[in-house]
């Protein structure tokens, strides 16, 4: 299953192919310590990965490489490898993590511990903590804004968000929403938080420039999740015992519609074309698909046990599908799949060799007239071997597993 995910998504920029766009949604499972990870081309379920206690919170990296978990009763990060769909990293952080937002480049992720009242901030290369920001209690909303200026996080329990400097890694100042707030979206140019309030039945919209509440929003009971759609033209918020999604305009910053179907809907997510809208189903163990356009449920998928995906849970990334080449005598890679060392056995004469990853990055790129040769790859994934002559060109895939 999870072989099959990784070749529709694979990438290769160097040969041609067929442009497409691979979506992928990534659903925390509570119950079942475990993240589904689906196929929204296709609404599919494509790998199951087991991660740690009670996983809540989700992101995903600019680069769509890594996606990151909370574990909320294992007090840590999970760090799932994309191209694997296997946890490479565990990273531990302050208890009751809920909260996760990476940074817009990618170096930092901001986790939210509601029990230890704290922002951990880990440092994306090493996958370890560089800092601990303590603040008020804390639940599970975090964003941060696109200039990757501030972070904004939820205190559940004092009715307040807590705006963070990034550069100083300090709380700057807090600010006074509804009751008991718990979800966080910021709008694509920043101007704007929409923070909802679980029971306070409403959204507080925030000036991020002013750090103050413009204007409060009613929205069905006990809101949880927010998005923002990625024209910023709309919030969608996730009513759980409502079971039902809030459509705010945020032109005028009032309801325009509102979805039903759902059994205690939690996160909410949009794909980044902004035509599809995805939440979690909590006690149906499903998650919905909505048409935007026409604002009604358009499919369904089967997921783990009481799925939540707090957080932005949607990967898309553009792709080149291509396949290997058929009937390939030009060379051979053994042993394949390998723990790391590969061994290359070529033609006579000049041979130009390239290695690229799924993300399309070029990792080897070397000529030889050796007729074996041996290689290293150390990150676990699907790779591409492309191999050229004065003649001829052949592609094979190889897989490293350590």
């Amino acid at each position: 299953m999870k072989n099959k995910f990784l070749l529709r998504t694979l990438i290769l920029i160097f040969i041609s192919g067929r442009i497409c766009v691979a979506q992928t949604a990534y659903i925390t499972n509570v119950t079942s310590n475990t993240v589904s990870v689906v196929d929204l081309v296709t609404n599919t379920l494509t790998a199951t990965v087991p991660v740690g206690l009670m996983p809540m919170g989700v992101c995903v990296s600019p680069d769509a490489s890594k996606v990151y978990i909370t574990n909320y009763n294992s007090n840590s990060v999970s760090v799932i490898n994309s191209a694997t769909n296997t946890v490479s990293a565990t990273v531990p952080v302050g208890s009751g993590p809920g909260g996760i937002v990476v940074s817009p480049d990618g170096s930092k992720v901001y986790v939210a511990s509601e029990t230890s009242n704290s922002v951990s901030v880990i440092d994306a290369s090493t996958n370890t903590v560089s800092a601990t920001i303590p603040v008020l209690y804390v639940s599970a909303g975090i964003c941060i804004t696109p200039d990757g200026s501030k972070v904004y996080v939820v205190n559940y329990s004092s009715n307040l968000v807590s705006v963070i400097s990034t550069a100083t890694n300090t709380v700057s100042t807090t600010i006074s929403v509804g009751q008991h707030p718990i979800g966080l979206a910021v709008t694509p140019d920043g101007s704007k938080v929409y923070c909802t309030n679980d029971d306070g039945n409403s959204v507080s919209v925030i000036n991020t420039a002013t750090n103050s509440v413009i204007t409060t929003i009613s929205v069905g009971a006990n809101p949880l999740g927010v998005a923002v759609s990625p024209d910023g033209s709309k919030a969608y918020v996730a009513n759980s015992i409502g079971n039902s999604i809030s459509v705010i305009n945020t032109a005028t910053n009032s309801v325009s519609a509102t979805i039903t179907a759902f059994n205690y809907p939690y996160g909410v997510s949009l794909t980044p074309d902004g035509s599809k809208v995805y939440t979690t189903s909590y006690y149906n163990n499903r998650i919905y698909e909505i048409n935007t356009l026409t604002n009604s449920v358009v499919d369904s998928v089967a997921v783990g046990a009481q799925p939540v995906a707090f957080g932005n849970f949607i990967s898309t990334y553009s792709t080149v599908q291509i396949n290997e080449t058929t009937n390939n005598t030009l060379f051979s890679v053994y042993p394949n799949p390998t723990s790391g060392t590969f061994t290359l056995s070529l033609p006579s004469g000049d041979v130009e060799i390239i290695v690229t990853n799924i993300l399309g990055q070029q990792l080897i790129k070397t000529t030889t007239t050796q007729e074996n040769i041996d290689l290293q790859l150390d990150e676990n994934g699907i790779y591409f071997i492309s191999i050229k002559t004065n003649h001829r060109t052949a592609v094979r895939k190889l897989i490293v597993n350590h």
